[in-house]
């Protein structure tokens, strides 16, 4: 089991456990963001087959890994490396009366199988991984042959206006739009520009990849080939 200090050194940030992890799952969980997840639960499955099974890594209060299992037939997972996150998250799920398997463990040395995925999904979350590299790794070992793994997460290239524009377009009190605010620019410090996660996809088991950005987001696409 991992104690408090080793699991701090997996992250680049604060630990998202007790209060901290409630008030983000609080000021995530608003009616304008719950209707996002699902647009975004909608794209991000689009394609799949019946049956197909879905990962998202550090889901956090678990509103997307929700949204994408009331989309099909999906066996829906979570996993994260905080355990408020993991109670959080399968509190949500039963009140939704949905079937999501959020499962507490590390990014970088996730508990699966080869193989076992048929899409990685990665929100807000990747721009804290310790490990990047071991992530970008063990993302592609447990998707199939012909998986996905989709990467949507802040840009370090985001501006103050455009951040200030995301917010206000979360349906927030003036306080916690004040606080969301100051989060982001904070964390854009540490996250990466495309052409920083270019250099870092290209030094992974991943050949194809596609980065795009819209807004203060980064999202990149990266296919597991199948073997010829």
């Amino acid at each position: 089991m991992h104690t408090t200090e080793t699991r701090r050194w997996r992250l680049k940030g604060p630990e998202m456990e007790g209060s901290i992890a409630r008030w983000y799952a609080h000021i995530r969980g608003s009616r304008s963001q719950l209707d996002t997840y699902n647009k975004q639960a909608s794209l991000l499955t689009a394609g799949l087959p019946t049956g197909a099974h879905v990962l998202e890594v550090a889901p956090g209060p678990g509103y997307l890994a929700i949204e994408m299992a009331r989309q099909g037939s999906f066996r829906v997972t979570g996993l994260d490396i905080s355990r408020t996150f993991v109670e959080i998250a399968a509190q949500n799920a039963r009140h939704a009366a949905v079937s999501v398997d959020f499962r507490h463990g590390d990014v970088a040395q996730m508990p699966f199988g080869s193989n076992s995925f048929d899409l990685v999904v990665c929100q807000a979350a990747f721009k804290n991984f310790a490990f990047p590299r071991r992530a970008l790794a063990e993302m592609h070992r447990v998707l199939r042959e012909g998986g996905s793994a989709v990467i949507q997460d802040l840009s370090r290239d985001a501006t103050h206006a455009e951040i200030d524009h995301e917010v206000d377009g979360m349906s927030l009190g003036w306080l916690n739009a004040f606080t969301t605010k100051a989060t982001l620019e904070m964390l854009k410090r540490r996250a990466y520009t495309p052409a920083q996660f270019e250099h870092l996809a290209s030094q992974s088991p991943f050949r194809k990849y596609e980065i795009a950005t819209e807004g203060i987001g980064l999202e990149v696409r990266l296919k597991k080939e199948e073997d010829k």
